[in-house]
């Protein structure tokens, strides 16, 4: 059937997305290209939660069009969130794009591009089809490290976040379903699981008989041989006192969370539709600090929403310092057509905007050195992700956090124990102990 290739903008729901892609190409009868320029189906998976991923789609979609004129038969396909949201205008700006699908017609593939090769037009498929496949079918890109979804699409309409309307509402896979798939997985050789949603932990409201995702989360913990379990994206209003006592009660449940903060000021989270308060914020930390011995907490935070004033700002500054987040995904606020905030009026100048997201910067990556380096001189137990920088092996922590150090390609996989030798603010360089 030929070659095909694969690229993927985004959060790891369109990761997993990719997984499913390459699993129904791989049952046509294709087989994966080393590069781009041997495919003979080129699939561009797309983000669409921020302005700068919709610039890098153009950007590269646009780098297509010669690979598209030495090769007519190429068959180039666009999905993903901006291709649900930007249909139209990929068409009229890259007409040489032959099919454009949505995040609920991924099943549909094969079928788009063998009716593509049949007729001398173009394909737009974007229909809501609800949850459109099964869960195991994908292709596990590591052998010992997969993301299992448990649930899909989102109802919080967060003002900023276009997620609800390319993703569509939320649907919860059955308990049935998600805990058969990870035993599947385990019985592979796979170790660490990460769990995904749009919002997580807010899994189950939607089932017909509702199952909490801390119940959901102890079930897993007990599957034999599975070492580790992550998951995310987490949202505060939905993480539960119950949630935390399953992951402290459980060694195989990390003690890292995902927490997005996105605003430190009230007027502004409420501005968001965030459904929580800068002292609930806080309220949920001190929690997860009394239960969880050393997690590890990271969050998103952005910067700029229409309306926020320097003492809005300050809000979130004092946030962080009481924190004192492990990481933070920092991002200028970023205008998405057809959200709520889209009407919005935003009344700071880009520079102010871009000093106050400097100032975030400075002090954030200040607080992730210096809690790394609280932890240089242990010991700790690393499963081998693969090759890092500089030639060297790197793997994670069970707080998440990456360590660089010498090794080999066959370490991958392994778990091997590791004392931290130097922090930096974004990672550690380590040395393997014999």
């Amino acid at each position: 059937m030929g070659k095909y290739y694969i690229e993927t903008f985004g959060c790891q729901m369109n990761e997993f997305d990719s997984a499913r892609i390459a699993y129904l190409l791989d049952n046509e009868g294709y087989t994966p290209a080393d590069k781009i320029e041997e495919a003979d189906v080129i699939a561009i998976n797309t983000c669409a939660v921020r302005e700068k991923a919709k610039n890098k789609l153009y950007g590269h979609v646009g780098n297509l069009k010669s690979l598209k004129k030495s090769n007519p038969d190429l068959v180039i396909c666009i999905g993903g969130c901006s291709a649900q949201n930007l249909k139209e205008i990929i068409l009229k700006d890259f007409p040489f794009v032959d099919i454009i699908f949505g995040t609920h017609n991924i099943s549909q593939l094969p079928e788009l591009i063998s009716r593509r090769k049949e007729i001398n037009q173009s394909i737009c498929e974007i229909k809501n089809n609800g949850f459109d496949y099964v869960l195991d079918n994908f292709k596990n890109t590591l052998p010992f490290k997969a993301c299992l979804p448990i649930s899909i699409g989102c109802d919080n309409f967060c003002s900023y976040c276009i997620v609800p309307y390319v993703r569509g509402k939320e649907i919860s896979i059955t308990p049935e379903e998600v805990i058969e798939t990870a035993g599947k997985l385990v019985s592979g050789g796979v170790v660490e699981i990460i769990l995904l949603g749009q919002n997580v932990n807010s899994y189950g409201k939607d089932l017909d008989k509702p199952v909490s995702f801390a119940e959901l989360l102890n079930d897993i913990a007990r599957i034999d041989g599975l070492k580790r379990i992550r998951f995310m994206t987490s949202h505060p209003k939905d993480l539960s006192l119950e949630l935390i006592d399953v992951i402290s009660e459980n060694k195989n449940i990390m003690n890292h969370i995902h927490l997005p903060l996105q605003a430190g000021s009230d007027k502004i989270l409420k501005s968001m539709n965030r459904k929580y308060t800068k002292e609930g914020y806080l309220g949920i930390i001190e929690n997860i600090r009394a239960k969880i011995k050393e997690c590890f907490i990271t969050t998103d935070i952005i910067v700029g929403f229409p309306g926020e004033e320097r003492g809005d700002f300050n809000d979130t500054l004092d946030v962080v310092k009481k924190v004192r987040f492990n990481r933070a995904f920092t991002f200028i606020f970023s205008k998405r057509e057809g959200t709520a905030a889209c009407s919005l009026k935003d009344n700071i100048s880009i520079k102010d905007k871009k000093e106050w997201f400097k100032e975030l910067l400075i002090i954030q990556n200040q607080i992730s050195l210096e809690e790394n380096q609280k932890i240089a001189g242990r010991n700790f137990e690393v499963l081998v992700e693969g090759e890092g920088n500089k030639g060297l092996m790197a793997g994670r922590l069970e707080n998440n956090t990456v360590v660089n150090f010498e090794g080999d390609k066959s370490m991958a996989g392994k778990f091997v124990n590791i004392i931290v030798t130097e922090a930096r603010s974004f990672y550690l360089e380590g040395k393997v102990l014999k």
